[in-house]
């Protein structure tokens, strides 16, 4: 299996998504430069899936950089609303992506369902991430993290849906979690987020 090192570009804008993936890369001493930081404009996603939109960004990213690219795309999926916003978590935010937007969104949804006890508010996060050459080898893998949506949102850490979503097993939302709970991995966290997850399994096939 072919082994990150050295200098890689992660294929965001998302100041909040860049600085997750480089605390979780900084262990393994690859340097990240973010697409937005090397001027690269971000490709079109149209993918079905989320694993489809992560390998868009990752190669998009490698081909224009001559550098491995290592993209994520991720979002919330709510199972009353029938998976939505999923793919389309970020454009819930409208074009200025404002999540308190898409979290007040999703309360209305829910509210107009009657949806007001925890059993009728599960969710889940999903991360695909995908690591591409500039030869166009790629590796690809998904993390899922499942949770109840809370009302009104709490915390101030994180970003996105952080401040609605209690993972399974905690009293906390991601939003009241600090980074290392949420995405360190062990033995300083526990690798809780979705992104940490799907990060452990990426770093087993192409990290240290």
């Amino acid at each position: 299996m072919r082994r990150l090192s050295g200098r890689i570009v992660v294929a965001t804008h998302n100041a909040g998504k860049l600085k997750e993936m480089r605390a979780l890369l900084a262990p393994y001493g690859v340097e990240a430069v973010s697409a937005g930081e090397l001027g690269l404009p971000e490709p079109e996603e149209t993918g079905t899936t989320f694993a489809a939109n992560a390998a868009i960004k990752a190669h998009a990213a490698a081909g224009a950089s001559g550098l491995p690219a290592f993209a994520d795309d991720s979002g919330i999926c709510v199972a009353a609303l029938g998976g939505d916003p999923g793919i389309y978590s970020a454009r819930w935010g409208g074009p200025d992506k404002d999540f308190d937007f898409a979290m007040r969104r999703i309360e209305e949804l829910l509210q107009a369902q009657g949806a007001t006890a925890p059993e009728t508010r599960r969710a889940w996060f999903v991360s695909a991430l995908c690591v591409a050459w500039p030869d166009g080898h790629a590796v690809e893998v998904e993390g899922r993290v499942d949770g109840t949506l809370v009302h009104p949102p709490r915390g101030p850490s994180g970003f996105g849906y952080d401040p609605m979503f209690r993972p399974d097993g905690h009293e906390r939302t991601f939003g009241e979690m600090t980074p290392e709970e949420k995405h360190g991995l062990p033995p300083l966290g526990l690798g809780l987020s979705h992104r940490a997850r799907a990060f452990a399994a990426l770093a087993e096939k192409v990290l240290g």
